[in-house]
């Protein structure tokens, strides 16, 4: 990794190069993930049993559904810290989203129209978690908290198990929030299962959740068949650092990302020259002692990058171009750089909030959007559970105030119909 300087030649090239972190040619990834849908939806569970033995490398003798026996012993084996530490986290997130509910609402007006609406969740909710390189029970809880505050009543958990193997920290999780419905299945075959059904899967109305590159493809080839909360890709983290920030702070937030996955990318924008030399080095000593330095050093030299700018108008310039997943302001009054940040996953402010701490604990969604699509995506929530019915009530009055206007633009849109439906319950002089 390299020390970039925003006003030396060849600078605009050099973090052009860097917008495009995460992306890759997925001509081929299309393919095979369009193939398994196919096959998915051709052949149902003989098409799911089939990958889980080709991709998980364990023969399913009987069913893939994960018991709720298993989910229960799961948690009741926890030690009493690690249970009080998931039930602080459940109680953060559940407080967190519920202040997020939208309410349903009506208006009369004093002509008798009525206008409002309705909202209500969706019937059914899959949920993807990730497992393979790392197991993630935050990201249970992280998706199945709103879903259960914004009231959905059926939630299918889909997480891949590798040689039969389930994390037991994750069933705890399951456990924890009442999962009923969950498979050991993963991958592009778990989404087009949600999102399809089978002989042994209800289809789903929305799928939830991060996951690797061929996940990401299927949601995006089956939006439309179910809803999606976003095409999320690989992790990153940006921060933006004064003068003052510590180097240690600064290299052990970039490689908490970087060691998510080859892929993953850390950006640091700083206005300090002996911050970012100092950081450099800081990032070397650190990746040492990491026990996944292979991952982590193969992200942070690939994907990652510091640049030094003149001031923090330059760096927010610049890192509102980035869009981060999160990112991390490190300057000494972040509450005065706040209005001038429009796009971010998630935004961290000060020395002592690390980006970890929103991962687990904080209480907001750590299921955000990346590579650049904070821009037009906002972090999951319990709206991405929920739908809005638009409720439209005219008495005769009302419908007399307005009807004439509603029949000429009917009449200049050439759809005869409309205007007469209106017009003949319109009063006859």
């Amino acid at each position: 990794m390299k020390i970039l300087y925003s006003n030396q030649e060849g600078f605009s090239e050099a973090f052009e190069a860097l917008l495009g972190r995460g992306k890759m040619d997925i001509e081929r990834v299309t393919t095979i993930a369009s193939d398994i849908i196919g096959a998915v939806k051709e052949e149902g569970d003989r098409a799911v049993v089939r990958d889980i033995e080709r991709f998980d490398k364990w023969e399913v003798k009987e069913h893939f559904r994960i018991d709720g026996d298993e989910m229960k012993q799961a948690y009741e084996a926890l030690d009493d810290a690690l249970r009080s530490a998931l039930q602080l986290a459940y109680d953060r997130i559940r407080a967190y989203h519920e202040k997020q509910l939208p309410k349903s609402w009506i208006d009369f007006e004093s002509s008798g129209a009525m206008l409002g609406q309705k909202i209500t969740p969706v019937d059914r909710a899959g949920l993807y978690i990730p497992g393979g390189k790392a197991a993630y029970p935050s990201s249970l809880l992280m998706n199945a908290i709103p879903a259960i505050v914004a009231g959905v009543e059926e939630i299918v958990v889909c997480t891949p198990t590798p040689e039969g193997e389930i994390n037991h920290l994750l069933l705890a999780a399951m456990h924890l929030c009442g999962i009923k419905e969950a498979y050991r299945v993963g991958g592009a075959t778990a989404i087009a299962m949600m999102a399809h059904g089978t002989e042994s899967v209800k289809k789903v109305d929305v799928i939830t959740g991060p996951g690797n590159i061929f996940v990401a493809t299927a949601k995006k080839l089956l939006f439309g068949e179910v809803n999606i909360d976003m095409i999320a890709g690989p992790s990153e983290i940006g921060i933006i650092a004064d003068d003052r920030a510590r180097s240690d702070y600064l290299s052990i937030d970039m490689l908490s990302q970087a060691e998510h996955d080859e892929m993953a990318s850390s950006l640091l924008i700083t206005t300090s020259e002996h911050v970012a030399t100092e950081t450099l080095a800081q990032i070397e000593s650190d990746l040492k002692r990491l026990p996944r330095e292979e991952i982590a050093r193969a992200s942070i030299e690939n994907r990652g990058a510091i640049i030094v700018v003149k001031d923090l108008d330059e760096a927010v310039a610049l890192m509102n171009r980035i869009a981060p997943e999160h990112l991390e302001l490190m300057i000494a009054n972040p509450f005065d750089l706040l209005p001038k940040i429009k796009h971010a996953g998630a935004i961290f402010m000060g020395d002592y909030t690390p980006e970890a701490i929103g991962d687990y604990i904080a209480g907001p969604n750590h299921t955000l959007p990346t590579g650049g699509s904070a821009k037009f995506y906002s972090p999951l929530g319990v709206e991405n559970f929920l739908k809005r019915s638009s409720l439209i009530s005219m008495s005769e009055t009302s419908l007399d105030e307005i009807g004439e206007a509603c029949a000429l633009l009917a009449n200049v849109e050439g759809l005869d119909a409309h205007r007469k439906s209106v017009e003949i319950r319109l009063k006859k002089d």
